[in-house]
C-alpha cells in the first residue's frame, strides 16, 4: 500500500503520521500551498509533490484532506486523470463516499474513512488516533481489507451503510458540539447565580471533566445520578420553576426525559411516571 495526500492540513499531518508510524509506506503530500506540502512532508519523512500527477502515479491510495466544501471540487481535478485501481478516500464525518461520484465508471474505488476522534493540532493529534475508533464505507472491493488494515494498528473500525453517515453524524455531533451547547447554558446560568464567568467556566469544566471520567470508567446507566435517577420530583419541579429562560426549560425537560428512560435500566422496580408527567 503507498498512501498519497492531497491537503497538507491538520487531518492530512495527522493521518499520514500515524500511518508512518504504523509502518504504512506514505509517499508524500501535494496542496495548493508547497509550503504547506513541504511541512507536512518533513513531519512525515516523505515527498512534496508539485503536481496531481505525480502523487497520483506514486501511490494506489490517496486520502482528500481537504475541507469538506471543496472535496467535490478536487474530485473534479483528479477524477479525469488516471485514477484506474486507485483507492480514493476522505476523511470527512458527514460526507458519504459518494461525493466521489462515477469513481467506479473511472475504475477506481470511492471510500470514507472517519477518525471518531477532535483532530486540532497539526504536529499532536495524531497520537490520538491510536484510541480513537474509525468508521469505513463506500465500494465493496477492499473495505473489509481497509477495516483489516485500522484493526490491526488496534483500532476499533466499524463499517456503517452509506445511506447512514449523516444520522451518524449527527450522533457525533451530539457527543461532541453539542455538549458545548450544554456547557455554555450551565454557565449562563450560574452567572445568573453571581458566578464570575471565569469562574463558572472553572468550576462547571472541574464538574464535567468528573462525570466525563466517571461515565467512561463505569459507564452511562453506572454513572447516572442526580435528582432524575433519584426519581426526586419535588427537586425537578424546583429546577424548572427557577429557570426562566424558556430554551433552557425545555433542554432540561427534553434530556432529563432520555435520562429517565437511563434511569429506569438501573432501577427497574422503580415508577418514574409522575417524574415523566412533570417533565412532559
Amino acid at each position: 500500500m503507498r498512501v498519497g495526500f492531497i491537503g497538507a492540513g491538520k487531518v492530512g499531518f495527522s493521518l499520514g503520521k500515524y500511518l508512518v508510524s504504523n509502518n504504512v509506506t506514505v509517499t508524500g503530500y501535494f496542496s495548493k500551498s508547497s509550503k504547506s506540502a513541504k511541512l507536512a512532508a518533513d513531519f512525515t519523512s516523505t515527498k512534496a509533490y508539485s503536481s496531481l500527477e505525480n502523487i497520483l502515479e506514486d501511490s494506489d491510495t490517496v486520502f482528500l484532506t481537504v475541507p469538506d466544501d471543496i472535496i467535490g471540487e478536487v474530485w473534479e481535478n483528479i477524477r479525469n486523470l488516471d485514477i484506474k485501481n486507485k483507492k480514493i478516500c476522505h476523511c470527512s464525518g458527514s460526507i458519504a463516499s459518494t461525493a466521489f461520484f462515477c469513481a467506479e465508471n473511472e475504475g477506481a474505488l470511492a471510500y470514507s474513512i472517519h477518525p471518531l476522534c477532535a483532530v486540532s493540532d497539526k504536529y499532536n493529534s495524531w497520537q490520538s488516533l491510536k484510541s480513537a475508533v474509525f468508521t469505513i464505507e463506500g465500494s465493496e472491493k477492499y473495505l473489509y481489507q481497509l477495516q483489516s488494515l485500522f484493526k490491526s494498528f488496534g483500532n476499533e473500525v466499524v463499517i456503517i451503510d452509506t445511506k447512514q453517515k449523516a444520522l451518524y453524524h449527527a450522533g457525533a455531533v451530539m457527543a461532541s458540539n453539542l455538549v458545548i451547547a450544554l456547557i455554555n447554558m450551565s454557565v449562563e446560568v450560574f452567572k445568573q447565580c453571581g458566578f464570575d464567568e471565569n469562574v463558572a467556566q472553572k468550576a462547571i469544566f472541574s464538574l464535567f471533566k468528573g462525570n466525563a471520567d466517571n461515565i467512561v470508567n463505569n459507564g452511562l446507566i453506572n454513572a447516572l445520578t442526580g435528582p432524575i435517577e433519584r426519581n426526586d420530583v419535588k427537586t425537578v419541579k424546583n429546577h424548572l420553576n427557577s429557570l426562566d429562560n424558556e430554551t433552557w426549560a425545555n433542554v432540561y425537560k427534553l434530556l432529563s426525559l432520555e435520562l429517565v428512560d437511563l434511569a429506569k435500566k438501573k432501577h427497574v422496580n422503580r415508577n418514574y411516571d409522575e417524574l415523566k408527567e412533570v417533565l412532559k
